[in-house]
């Protein structure tokens, strides 16, 4: 995939289904110099796993940022000419849910950041609402907070991608 990608793009889907593959041919098409910015934090063995594999598939020539909580902060410090994947919306929701932050004004910040970023950025993003309504209420709490993310990240994306089974299908925008 070759091309120039808008300033924010939507990949979304649900576990396993092949976004962040996606979202990364994307930035790879793109000719740019390439910065991820990871939010997910190795707080045990199978997520220290799941990271180290991430960065083997991903390979060299990657920049690598980690900022589970401070994303505004890491996109500021992005260069005009590289282009941002930002791995996942779902994992930086999720560590302002568990430290109990306004969940309102961090995604605002988070809005701002990625409408002032000076390069383009992919973010993924997990499709939560597919699913049963679960049976607790931080559970519920974090589906609808995903939900209600989800849809401001889509409304100011320019490309709003979901990937199911591995097949990509173009809700807003067209493929670079």
């Amino acid at each position: 995939m070759t091309g120039s990608l808008p300033p924010l793009t939507l990949v979304i889907g649900g576990a396993r289904s092949g976004k962040s593959a996606f979202a990364e041919s994307l930035v790879l098409g793109s000719g740019r110099a390439r910065r991820y910015v990871a939010t997910a934090e190795a707080r045990d063995d199978e997520m220290r796993a799941r990271i180290a594999r991430h960065r083997r598939e991903r390979g060299d020539g990657w920049m690598t940022v980690e900022a589970p909580l401070q994303l505004p902060e890491a996109l500021a410090q992005v260069g005009r000419d590289e282009v941002v994947l930002l791995d996942c919306a779902t994992l930086w929701l999720t560590n302002h849910l568990l430290a109990d932050h306004d969940l309102v004004a961090e995604t605002g910040k988070l809005i701002a950041a990625l409408t002032t970023c000076v390069a383009p950025v992919v973010i993924v993003s997990n499709e939560t609402g597919w699913g049963i309504v679960p049976e607790n209420a931080l559970a519920r709490r974090f589906r609808d907070e995903q939900g209600r993310l989800n849809q401001r990240l889509a409304a100011e994306a320019g490309l709003v991608v979901t990937v199911i089974a591995g097949l990509p299908m173009v809700l807003k925008g067209a493929l670079p």
